[in-house]
């Protein structure tokens, strides 16, 4: 399994990643699921990937093979986030294509889901999520975060504290705490854990972090963390006790 977040705030962007992949209880594996691009001076593209590996680095392949070759349409040569997207998705179904079985009765699975993130040119900053049909959506002022893999457990903070104006060091360790909830709440996600920061206009990829199991920070914001939360719940209204009802017993 798998978990990453982009965070598209007003500042700039958060990726966060996990590096856990699971084909069954006997083969856990470590793989970087973070990839930023070489590109042109004038962008700056990174990609996050959840679902089956073998997609995945199908899909890394053919675009660097693409950027290299000089493609008619290629990382190089989209003009906006959006144009692509629609690029990446198109990949991603011919690939996925390519491990389907006519008859349908394969029970390998070659989906992959992707969040693209970035800057292109003068184009605003922004995260798009890619769905294994190839279609995407973009993150918006209400929900400025986008999610791929296991996100159950590490969405009810991002939903309380992302906000466009949220600043972005605020932001990147609200992400953190996102992931850290979910590593503690599923094994199937785990450590290494990358994050990288993106500052609006810089066209700099310099602010990167990779957070090892035991990791000296990681460990301090897992305890800041849970003595905050108990310390909030022991500060909670107590139950009203006027509001006591009988319970009407029922057969």
């Amino acid at each position: 399994m798998t978990y990453c977040i982009a965070a598209s705030i007003n500042e700039g962007l958060i990726l966060v990643s996990d590096s856990r992949t699971n084909a069954g209880i006997d083969n856990v594996s470590t793989h970087g699921k973070m990839h930023a691009f070489a590109t042109n001076a004038d962008r700056k593209i990174i990609l996050l990937c959840a679902g089956n590996l073998a997609t995945t680095q199908a899909v890394l392949e053919q675009m660097h093979r693409d950027k290299l070759k000089n493609a008619d349409v290629n990382i190089n040569t989209v003009e906006c986030l959006s144009e692509a997207a629609d690029y990446l998705g198109h990949i991603s179904v011919e690939k996925q294509k390519q491990h389907i079985n006519p008859q349908g009765q394969s029970a390998f699975n070659p989906s992959a889901t992707f969040i693209l993130a970035g800057q292109i040119g003068s184009e605003p900053h922004g995260a798009y999520m890619i769905y294994p049909e190839g279609n995407s959506i973009t993150s918006s002022a209400n929900t400025p975060f986008l999610q791929i893999g296991e996100s159950k457990y590490g969405k009810p903070i991002l939903d309380r504290f992302l906000k466009l104006e949220t600043s972005i060091d605020e932001a990147a360790r609200c992400c953190l705490v996102s992931m850290d909830s979910t590593i503690r709440s599923n094994a199937s996600v785990g450590s290494p854990v990358e994050m990288l920061i993106y500052r609006t206009d810089s066209f700099q990829l310099q602010e990167y972090y990779r957070f090892d199991d035991g990791d000296d920070y990681m460990l301090q914001l897992r305890r800041s963390w849970e003595t905050k939360l108990r310390e909030a719940i022991a500060a909670l209204p107590f139950l009203d006790k006027s509001a006591v009802k009988n319970i009407r017993a029922e057969l």
